[in-house]
């Protein structure tokens, strides 16, 4: 059976939408996270607290939406994440309402727990299309990203002058705009996102000549022992840990060089840039020459960024660098990502996919508490190196697998 290459596209437009919306939601209030926790509290040591449980909500749902894609549909699952966002914004504008710290954690994990459901989309575009145009049609879901970086502080500004004019906590506002873009990314999965992606893998699989296409396909032990997923779960496991472990730490390595707020935030601004912008690019280079290249050139930027970024405390060499981490991160998770999609059956992805987002979920949170640890303890010079050793692994991990394509084989293609 052919794929419908116009319902693929179509679904594959549906859910940059829903993941530009998903985006913009999370970013809406990022910036302000941190400041309602140290408020609510009343520690400011306690700041970071609720980011934390926004990872730990993201990881320990990845593994159960996946579980459910099969059963629910990938549009349920979607929809269902999108709505598990309106209910997370709630309640943590709410909180910030009635002076609940408690609630505004609740809050936050129920939002990490939406925000793992949305990234799963990039898996949904890419078992739609054939092997040649999956790397394309997962970078664009990734691309959604970039929209949203916009579109979140767009509406997050607005909201807090509402909300204040209105006679409410001015931290409130970017909640409420957080709530209205779940809200409307769960209506373009619900009104868009046809045919529902589960039933078109499906009838793919149908005429499959792989027996275990259609099937549950092997256990998840035999999954991860073979050498293209281990590439492709190494990538993205390690480029998120190299990636957070820098991000995090350097807004307070340039405050402690005397740089301003405006000053920091142009370098995470260059980041944000090199994370989402070239999605098309990686996409294209993994689908013109292969995944594993673009893994190793992935991982040769987060090499060179970590270095990079121990040279000057500067504003532009910290922007090229954090850039280069951007760009680095983005190269190993889209190869990653679509190299994973090409292991697995149909009857395998959705379960395997939720356990690779279970695992870059806890790479995140390490990331997270550890470069703050080594920061401490060795200064940021010496985290970059830890960074360098990292990287390294998904590197020489490619390297010497040299996985590049499809391993198991399904009906995939025109006229297959």
């Amino acid at each position: 059976m052919s794929i419908d290459l116009t319902a693929s596209r179509r679904i594959a437009r549906t859910l940059f939408a829903a993941q530009s919306l998903g985006s913009a939601a999370v970013v809406a209030v990022f910036p302000i996270v941190a400041i309602a926790g140290a408020r609510l509290s009343g520690h400011p040591s306690w700041a970071g607290v609720p980011a934390t449980g926004y990872q730990v909500g993201a990881a320990a749902a990845a593994l159960g939406w996946g579980r459910l894609m099969d059963p629910l549909g990938r549009r349920g699952v979607l929809l269902l994440g999108m709505l598990l966002g309106v209910a997370g914004s709630a309640a943590a504008g709410w909180a910030i309402l009635s002076r609940s710290f408690g609630l505004f954690l609740a809050g936050g994990v129920l939002l990490g727990a939406a925000v793992s459901a949305v990234q799963l989309s990039r898996f949904v575009a890419a078992e739609v299309h054939p092997p040649d145009q999956r790397g394309r049609a997962l970078s664009t879901v990734v691309l959604g990203g970039t929209l949203g970086a916009v579109l979140g502080p767009l509406m997050a500004g607005p909201a807090s002058r509402l909300a204040a004019h209105a006679g409410l906590d001015e931290l409130s506002g970017p909640y409420a705009a957080s709530a209205l873009l779940f809200l409307a990314g769960g209506a373009v999965v619900f009104l868009g996102l046809r045919p529902e992606p589960r039933d078109l893998v499906r009838a793919l699989a149908g005429g499959s000549s792989d027996p275990a296409a259609g099937s549950g396909g092997r256990r998840l032990r035999e999954i991860s022992s073979a050498p293209g997923v281990q590439v492709a779960t190494t990538a993205m496991v390690f480029g998120q840990l190299v990636m957070v472990m820098l991000m995090v730490i350097t807004p307070l390595h340039m405050r402690e060089h005397r740089h301003a707020v405006s000053s920091i935030s142009v370098v995470i601004s260059a980041h944000v840039v090199g994370m989402y912008a070239f999605s098309v690019i990686s996409g294209r280079l993994a689908d013109r020459v292969g995944r594993g290249p673009v893994i190793l050139a992935g991982a040769a930027g987060l090499i060179l960024a970590a270095l990079a970024a121990t040279l000057s405390p500067r504003v532009l060499p910290m922007a090229v660098a954090l850039f280069l981490l951007g760009v680095g991160w983005n190269f190993c998770y889209v190869g990653g990502s679509t190299l994973l999609a090409d292991q697995l059956s149909p009857g395998e992805r959705a379960r395997t996919q939720g356990l690779n987002d279970l695992l870059i979920g806890l790479a995140s949170a390490a990331g997270s508490a550890g470069s703050g640890v080594v920061f401490a303890a060795a200064g940021y010079d010496v985290m970059g190196l830890v960074a360098v050793l990292a990287a390294c692994v998904p590197l020489v991990l490619a390297a010497l697998n040299r996985a590049d394509g499809p391993r198991v084989k399904v009906a995939a293609g025109p006229g297959a």
